[in-house]
């Protein structure tokens, strides 16, 4: 009789949507700022200057990428939930900051404070407690899928906020989902494990080890691309389609949603079927293929979504597997610390994206982006073809006479 069971228990299914809307809550609070900000910070002290406009937005993540490894590794030692707890308070401070700054300058401060409380390691570390590796896949999908949502929803709503509350209401609400993302993690996600003992781990043996280095290396080209690719996919809608920014969300919303339909099939054949190195080099591939369709969209608004959504399906993929086989490659005692170095090129990848797709969209044009990013893709795909996940419990069982 099989004792590891394809389907979900009643407690990894209530840990992938507690975690699922923690991230979210905290996730929305960030998206509803991005597309409202510049024009709040018009009408501010110091906020006609758009360098300090930029570092307003982008504060969050710098202090994120310098202590997600802090955080990791702090979680591996005190607990996954007491860290995740003094994140959120962190980024709850950071948002009332902000609700009462006088100016440009004690935004930025809020905004430093918002991503000291750097909780993405520590987080998907307790998926990795909560969940067997066989369905561990499926627990950060729900993760990364809640991440889309919050997108496509926050394009949707963030003008509406804005209109209603304005942009301080939106960092007081900011603050108050942190403290009710709190509330979720005490009442609803189960209990953590204790902390597992063992010999203290390096960063150094952490990052150069080679089979992580090969997942930390592709989530940094994920997220450039990413990032990259956000710099010209707006201009794009309103060349390509002639619809306003208030407008994008409706192709970002269907966009997202058929390709999490496309993914859990994609994501079941990984863990059922032990296809897992199959489907990440898949995924990775279906990215190239993706950057090379948008450098080839022409002026057809349907062809435009078509590669949106594959572009949706492979970084869904990419999404849930890559955590999940950091969290089964590392230490166990050591998780929290390696999803820290991991979280850590995450938002390397965003940060240099950005620059690099603007710079080249400006001195280049918008295909030196896409050629560019393709190239990064495929290197990562050289890379991913050397990936030796471990074998799964379920093939180890299945091996034993």
């Amino acid at each position: 009789m099989n004792s590891f069971p394809d389907r979900l228990t009643s407690a990894e299914r209530r840990t992938g949507v507690s975690l699922a809307a923690i991230f979210g809550l905290r996730m929305l609070g960030l998206f509803l700022i991005f597309p409202v900000f510049s024009l709040y910070a018009k009408d501010i002290a110091g906020g006609g200057n758009l360098l300090l406009v930029g570092l307003a937005l982008g504060a969050y993540g710098g202090t994120q990428a310098c202590l997600q490894i802090v955080w990791g590794a702090a979680s591996d030692r005190l607990g996954r939930k007491p860290v995740i707890i003094a994140g959120l308070l962190l980024f709850a401070l950071g948002s009332f900051m902000a609700a009462l700054a006088p100016d440009i300058y004690w935004i930025i401060a809020g905004r430093v404070i918002q991503g000291a409380g750097a909780i993405s390691a520590a987080v998907t570390a307790l998926a990795a407690d909560l969940t067997r590796e066989e369905c561990r896949a499926r627990v950060m999908g729900m993760i990364g899928a809640s991440i889309g949502l919050v997108f496509a929803f926050s394009l949707v709503a963030a003008p509406l906020l804005f209109g209603w509350i304005g942009m301080r209401g939106i960092f007081w609400l900011t603050g108050f989902l942190a403290l009710l993302a709190i509330i979720v993690l005490m009442r609803v996600v189960p209990a953590a494990p204790p902390p597992v003992p063992g010999a203290p781990v390096s960063i150094a043996s952490v990052l150069w080890e080679p089979q992580l280095l090969r997942l930390n290396l592709g989530v940094f080209i994920l997220h450039l691309t990413q990032m990259a690719l956000w710099v010209l996919v707006p201009n794009l809608l309103v060349e390509i389609g002639g619809l306003p920014g208030g407008a994008h969300w409706k192709v970002y919303l269907p966009a997202v949603l058929f390709s999490f339909a496309l993914m859990v099939p994609a994501i079941i054949a990984a863990e059922k079927r032990g296809y897992m190195k199959a489907v990440f080099i898949g995924a990775v591939a279906l990215l190239a293929l993706v950057l090379t369709g948008f450098r080839l969209a022409g002026g057809h608004l349907a062809t435009l979504f078509v590669w949106l959504t594959l572009f949706f399906v492979a970084f869904n993929i990419l999404e849930a597997i890559q955590p999940s086989l950091i969290s089964r490659i590392a230490p166990p005692h050591a998780k929290g610390k390696a999803l820290g170095v991991y979280n850590t090129l995450q938002a390397l990848g965003l940060f240099v994206g950005g620059i690099v797709g603007g710079a080249l969209a400006r001195h280049l044009g918008g295909g030196a982006v896409f050629v560019f990013c393709a190239l990064a893709v495929i290197f990562w795909l050289l890379l991913a073809c050397g990936l030796n996940p471990p074998p799964s419990r379920r093939a180890l069982q299945n091996a034993i006479p």
